[in-house]
């Protein structure tokens, strides 16, 4: 267990755990490789091994409880935030692992086994890594009757079976069976986990089941209408706050403001939202506004209470909403530390109402919305904000904002070339879209394709978009093909071309 250390340190404190565990399990692999005629004892490091690690089956520390029915997998004794890296790196990875294992872990992790509690971002990273996987080929033959059940059940025993010879050899070597192929004796002895089809709609629909629980952060609808008043001495007190709030200038003023609305918000409850509304700290100055971003949070509140994603939305939501330029260096860098350490409130509360905005986002939203996903989400959060973006429907998006900006927010994005430009920077990292996103934004593509037929942004965006999501194509290359032949861009041949390779 001690090897796998390092490897599990990465996952829980590297700001990009998938690139570097790739790395060092490609290093480890190549060290053991070159060592293993001196230590032939030690167990390999590699990715079968090291998903067989996290299949493994631990005890329960509940010693009261029965061992056979509550025992657990290795990977679910881990932090959520380390399960759902893990998750997010297997699908970073996935071809270079078996795929029936990935499946297997997928659907054991979307509570296939049992119906248990998955946290949120966990059900979201083993959903993906499950939509990713290449669906069986041949799995119709299974389904049709060709014969008796004996004979049925004789074919998959004699499929899975060890061969004569290899159950020979077992028996007299210590070991290594193939010095040039690492498995073990205990090994060959092992059953080999088989996925039944008959079974495989169940599984599917289960897990299907299970993802509709979500355990993200609550944030309530009606918060986005207070039709409760505000008590007299509290509205003063909101008042007297917003004159603080334009005038303060030392930090020791600012920190004694944080304090004061801090207490004035939590204390009144569900009047929070009217409160921030009167105080408007949306209006302090830029150095200002990222000292209250910073210290409104005491540290007591819990995520679930909505508290972090109210301080984005009233503190920075409405000045990224109405920016003209770029955004200041001190603000941007007080937004990015805060939306590290709070990813759902940075989504309900900053996120999500930016790419809803009314006019569309424009090139300077579309800079903060890219570096808030690249600095601060995980290619699994990025993926799964895509698919509940473009495929979710408007009564699923759980969106943070104040009453006095809902003029300002809609109901469906706005497309545009920012817009594209933008999810010309989300392939750029790598982000595995699922294959609903993809099949949306082809939609999108047709859709606006006459639009934006001289756009050479536009064009880029098709470009990337072709080249990242090739595999998930197929389907759509002659509609696409009939839309780029709409543009008359200066990339327009070079997408055509890559259209009929496809």
């Amino acid at each position: 267990m001690e090897e796998w250390i390092p490897l599990l340190d990465i996952f829980l404190k590297s700001p990009s755990p998938e690139t570097e565990a790739a790395l060092w399990l490609d290093d480890a692999s190549i060290s053991f490789s070159s060592s293993s005629s001196s230590s032939s004892s030690s167990s390999p490091i590699n990715r079968s091994s090291f998903v067989s690690l996290l299949k493994k089956q631990c005890e329960p520390i509940d010693q009261n409880s029965s061992p056979s029915a509550n025992k657990v997998m290795f990977i679910e004794t881990l932090p959520n935030m380390v399960q759902s890296r893990i998750l997010s790196f297997l699908l970073y990875d996935h071809r270079r692992f078996c795929g029936k294992d990935l499946v297997w872990l997928a659907r054991e992790m979307l509570g296939g086994s049992g119906g248990k509690g998955v946290d949120f971002w966990v059900q979201r990273a083993a959903q993906n890594l499950l939509d990713i996987m290449p669906e069986r080929k041949f799995d119709w033959i299974s389904r049709l009757d060709l014969g008796s059940d004996d004979d049925g059940s004789s074919i998959v025993v004699d499929f899975d079976s060890v061969p004569d010879w290899l159950t020979e050899k077992k028996g007299g070597c210590a070991g290594a069976i193939l010095p040039w192929l690492p498995v073990s004796c205990a090994d060959v002895g092992s059953e080999t986990l088989v996925v039944d089809s008959c079974n495989e709609e169940d599984m599917m629909s289960q897990g299907r089941d299970n993802m509709e629980v979500d355990h993200s952060e609550s944030v309530n609808e009606d918060d986005h209408e207070i039709n409760v008043a505000l008590q007299p001495d509290v509205h003063e007190m909101s008042v007297n706050l917003r004159a603080k709030v334009k005038s303060c200038e030392s930090t020791s003023e600012v920190l004694a403001l944080c304090d004061e609305i801090r207490k004035l918000c939590l204390m009144k409850g569900r009047d929070c939202l009217r409160v921030l509304a009167l105080v408007e700290p949306w209006n302090a100055e830029d150095e200002t506004a990222a000292v209250l971003l910073s210290n409104l949070l005491s540290g007591n509140e819990e995520e679930e209470s909505g508290w972090p994603s109210q301080i984005l939305c009233s503190t920075v939501l409405p000045k990224f909403l109405a920016f003209e330029k770029s955004a200041s260096r001190v603000l941007m860098s007080a937004t990015i530390e805060f939306c590290k350490i709070h990813q759902r409130a940075a989504e309900y509360g900053l996120v999500f109402p930016l790419m809803l905005r009314k006019e569309g986002i424009n090139t300077f939203i579309c800079e903060v919305i890219s570096r808030v996903l690249k600095e601060c989400w995980h290619l699994g959060h990025i993926s799964s904000f895509c698919q509940k973006l473009l495929c979710g429907r408007t009564e699923e998006r759980k969106i943070m904002f104040l009453p006095c900006h809902r003029d300002l927010i809609s109901d469906d994005m706005t497309w545009n070339e920012s817009l594209f430009i933008l999810f010309q920077n989300i392939l750029t990292h790598d982000v595995p879209l699922t294959q609903g996103s993809v099949d949306c934004l082809v939609s999108k593509v047709q859709e606006m394709a006459e639009r934006y037929c001289k756009s050479l942004k536009f064009g880029n965006f098709l470009l990337h978009f072709i080249s990242k999501c090739a595999p998930m194509l197929h389907a759509h290359k002659y509609p696409l093909i009939e839309s780029v032949k709409c543009t008359n861009s200066l990339v327009t041949k070079s997408i055509l071309s890559k259209l009929n390779a496809l």
